[in-house]
Protein backbone atom coordinates (compact mmCIF):
# COMPACT_ATOMS: atom_id res chain seq x y z
CA UNK A 1 0.00 0.00 0.00
CA UNK A 2 2.90 2.11 0.38
CA UNK A 3 4.15 2.79 -3.19
CA UNK A 4 0.10 3.76 -4.20
CA UNK A 5 0.48 6.01 -1.65
CA UNK A 6 -2.31 4.93 0.51
CA UNK A 7 -2.85 6.31 4.03
CA UNK A 8 -1.39 4.42 7.45
CA UNK A 9 -5.17 4.00 8.70
CA UNK A 10 -5.95 0.73 6.66
CA UNK A 11 -5.96 -2.45 8.81
CA UNK A 12 -6.24 -6.31 8.14
CA UNK A 13 -7.56 -8.24 10.93
CA UNK A 14 -7.49 -11.80 11.01
CA UNK A 15 -10.19 -14.04 13.08
CA UNK A 16 -8.62 -14.95 16.32
CA UNK A 17 -9.12 -18.88 15.47
CA UNK A 18 -8.24 -18.49 11.75
CA UNK A 19 -4.30 -18.79 12.28
CA UNK A 20 -2.98 -21.75 9.57
CA UNK A 21 0.38 -22.55 8.78
CA UNK A 22 1.54 -21.34 5.31
CA UNK A 23 5.32 -22.22 4.10
CA UNK A 24 6.71 -22.45 7.94
CA UNK A 25 5.12 -19.54 9.02
CA UNK A 26 1.79 -18.88 11.03
CA UNK A 27 -0.37 -16.54 9.12
CA UNK A 28 -4.15 -15.57 10.12
CA UNK A 29 -6.54 -16.37 7.30
CA UNK A 30 -9.71 -14.49 6.74
CA UNK A 31 -13.15 -14.93 4.57
CA UNK A 32 -14.83 -11.40 3.48
CA UNK A 33 -14.40 -7.98 4.49
CA UNK A 34 -14.31 -6.22 8.01
CA UNK A 35 -17.11 -7.86 10.13
CA UNK A 36 -17.80 -10.35 12.46
CA UNK A 37 -14.32 -9.57 14.11
CA UNK A 38 -12.17 -10.00 11.23
CA UNK A 39 -11.24 -8.50 7.53
CA UNK A 40 -10.13 -5.37 6.05
CA UNK A 41 -11.05 -1.68 7.40
CA UNK A 42 -10.10 0.64 4.85
CA UNK A 43 -10.91 4.46 3.67
CA UNK A 44 -12.83 5.18 0.23
CA UNK A 45 -9.35 6.86 -0.37
CA UNK A 46 -7.30 4.39 -0.21
CA UNK A 47 -9.80 2.14 -1.84
CA UNK A 48 -9.74 4.55 -4.73
CA UNK A 49 -5.78 4.19 -4.88
CA UNK A 50 -6.50 0.22 -4.88
CA UNK A 51 -8.68 0.47 -7.82
CA UNK A 52 -6.44 3.14 -9.42
CA UNK A 53 -3.86 0.26 -10.13
CA UNK A 54 -5.91 -2.23 -10.62
CA UNK A 55 -7.28 -0.39 -13.67
CA UNK A 56 -3.27 0.46 -14.45
CA UNK A 57 -3.36 -3.23 -14.64
CA UNK A 58 -0.67 -3.48 -11.44
CA UNK A 59 1.29 -0.38 -12.72
CA UNK A 60 1.35 2.83 -10.14
CA UNK A 61 3.62 5.66 -12.14
CA UNK A 62 6.50 4.07 -13.24
CA UNK A 63 6.44 0.80 -11.50
CA UNK A 64 4.67 -2.49 -12.17
CA UNK A 65 3.90 -3.48 -9.18
CA UNK A 66 1.42 -6.72 -9.73
CA UNK A 67 2.33 -8.48 -12.66
CA UNK A 68 0.01 -7.91 -15.72
CA UNK A 69 -0.10 -12.18 -15.94
CA UNK A 70 -1.68 -11.85 -12.41
CA UNK A 71 -4.40 -9.64 -13.47
CA UNK A 72 -5.18 -10.95 -16.47
CA UNK A 73 -5.60 -13.80 -14.65
CA UNK A 74 -8.07 -12.12 -12.05
CA UNK A 75 -9.85 -11.07 -14.62
CA UNK A 76 -10.36 -14.15 -15.81
CA UNK A 77 -13.54 -15.82 -15.72
CA UNK A 78 -14.05 -18.70 -13.17
CA UNK A 79 -15.74 -22.00 -14.82
CA UNK A 80 -18.21 -22.82 -11.64
CA UNK A 81 -19.36 -19.17 -11.79
CA UNK A 82 -18.35 -16.31 -14.94
CA UNK A 83 -19.05 -13.20 -12.75
CA UNK A 84 -16.59 -14.16 -10.63
CA UNK A 85 -12.35 -13.61 -11.32
CA UNK A 86 -10.32 -14.27 -8.17
CA UNK A 87 -11.81 -13.73 -4.88
CA UNK A 88 -12.97 -9.72 -4.94
CA UNK A 89 -12.49 -9.51 -8.89
CA UNK A 90 -16.55 -9.61 -10.02
CA UNK A 91 -16.85 -9.19 -13.31
CA UNK A 92 -19.03 -7.67 -15.96
CA UNK A 93 -18.06 -10.19 -18.97
CA UNK A 94 -21.59 -11.33 -20.03
CA UNK A 95 -22.76 -7.97 -19.24
CA UNK A 96 -25.61 -9.45 -17.16
CA UNK A 97 -24.02 -8.03 -13.67
CA UNK A 98 -24.51 -4.58 -14.74
CA UNK A 99 -26.51 -4.19 -17.69
CA UNK A 100 -26.10 -0.11 -17.61
CA UNK A 101 -21.51 -0.73 -17.57
CA UNK A 102 -19.51 -2.28 -20.40
CA UNK A 103 -18.32 -5.65 -20.33
CA UNK A 104 -14.94 -4.75 -19.41
CA UNK A 105 -15.77 -3.82 -16.29
CA UNK A 106 -15.16 -5.13 -13.06
CA UNK A 107 -15.54 -3.82 -9.40
CA UNK A 108 -13.83 -5.25 -6.02
CA UNK A 109 -16.33 -6.06 -3.61
CA UNK A 110 -16.52 -5.91 0.47
CA UNK A 111 -19.21 -6.06 3.16
CA UNK A 112 -22.29 -4.45 3.09
CA UNK A 113 -21.61 -4.01 -0.54
CA UNK A 114 -18.68 -1.48 0.00
CA UNK A 115 -17.47 -0.88 -3.89
CA UNK A 116 -14.03 0.15 -5.90
CA UNK A 117 -16.42 0.00 -9.54
CA UNK A 118 -12.87 -0.09 -12.18
CA UNK A 119 -13.95 0.81 -16.00
CA UNK A 120 -11.04 0.73 -17.97
CA UNK A 121 -13.38 1.79 -21.18
CA UNK A 122 -14.68 5.01 -19.38
CA UNK A 123 -11.13 5.30 -17.76
CA UNK A 124 -12.75 5.49 -14.43
CA UNK A 125 -12.30 4.65 -10.63
CA UNK A 126 -15.37 4.88 -8.25
CA UNK A 127 -15.82 3.89 -5.04
CA UNK A 128 -19.16 3.40 -3.24
CA UNK A 129 -19.50 2.58 0.06
CA UNK A 130 -22.51 1.04 1.49
CA UNK A 131 -24.43 1.00 -1.72
CA UNK A 132 -28.19 -1.84 -2.07
CA UNK A 133 -26.89 -3.91 -3.88
CA UNK A 134 -30.29 -3.39 -6.07
CA UNK A 135 -29.54 0.04 -7.09
CA UNK A 136 -25.59 -0.27 -8.29
CA UNK A 137 -26.71 -0.62 -12.06
CA UNK A 138 -28.82 2.41 -11.55
CA UNK A 139 -25.85 4.48 -10.05
CA UNK A 140 -23.75 2.87 -12.68
CA UNK A 141 -25.95 4.55 -15.73
CA UNK A 142 -25.44 7.94 -14.21
CA UNK A 143 -22.13 7.46 -13.63
CA UNK A 144 -21.76 6.61 -16.96
CA UNK A 145 -23.89 8.87 -18.85
CA UNK A 146 -22.06 12.50 -16.20
CA UNK A 147 -19.66 11.27 -18.01
CA UNK A 148 -20.08 10.67 -21.73
CA UNK A 149 -22.10 13.78 -21.44
CA UNK A 150 -18.90 15.40 -19.42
Amino acid sequence: MDPIGASSTWRWFGYENSWVVLDGYPVQSVTGGGHWGGGMYINAYDMARFGYLTLRHGKWKDRQLLSTQWIDQALTPTKPEPIYGYMNWFLNTDGKRWPSAPATAFAHVGNGTNMVYVDPEHDLVAVVRWIDGEAIDGFLKKLLAAVDHG
